[in-house]
């Protein structure tokens, strides 16, 4: 992803708005805490949807609906195992990335993501913090 250079005064070219876009859709994958929980869980190696739903406590269904939502974003791939579907993630040391500069910038910005009028806990793009298991 490449940001475009602030100092311009003519909009991004039309390969930088593609590059944004693309980026934001990553950050809307993401965007989801049991997204995020199912990849953290996934980094520990390949699952069945039987042992996440078990491992994470989260519905059959919830589990599924976001393996498709990954799955199509290029983020995990399935391969047949009997009559399972075993998961894993696709590029892991790249996610292992992603989420490590994450954390360096949540760490930077202290509560201010938290609090944040629009997308913070009392935000109305609300996240709940009962939708991530414990």
């Amino acid at each position: 992803m490449t940001m475009p250079n602030a100092s311009a005064s003519r909009p991004p070219s039309t390969r930088a708005q593609e590059g944004l876009s693309a980026a934001a859709c990553l950050f809307h994958g993401f965007s989801d805490p049991s997204r995020l929980v199912i990849l953290q869980h996934l980094a520990l190696g390949e699952h069945r949807v039987v042992d996440l739903v078990e491992h994470l406590g989260l519905a059959q269904s919830t589990v599924s609906k976001h393996l498709v939502c990954l799955r199509d974003c290029g983020l995990v791939s399935s391969r047949a195992q009997g009559r399972a579907s075993v998961f894993s993630l696709t590029h892991p040391e790249a996610l292992m990335d992603v989420f490590a500069a994450a954390e360096r910038l949540l760490d930077l910005t202290g509560d201010a993501v938290t609090l944040c009028p629009t997308f913070g806990v009392a935000g109305t793009g609300t996240l709940s913090a009962t939708a991530v298991p414990a």
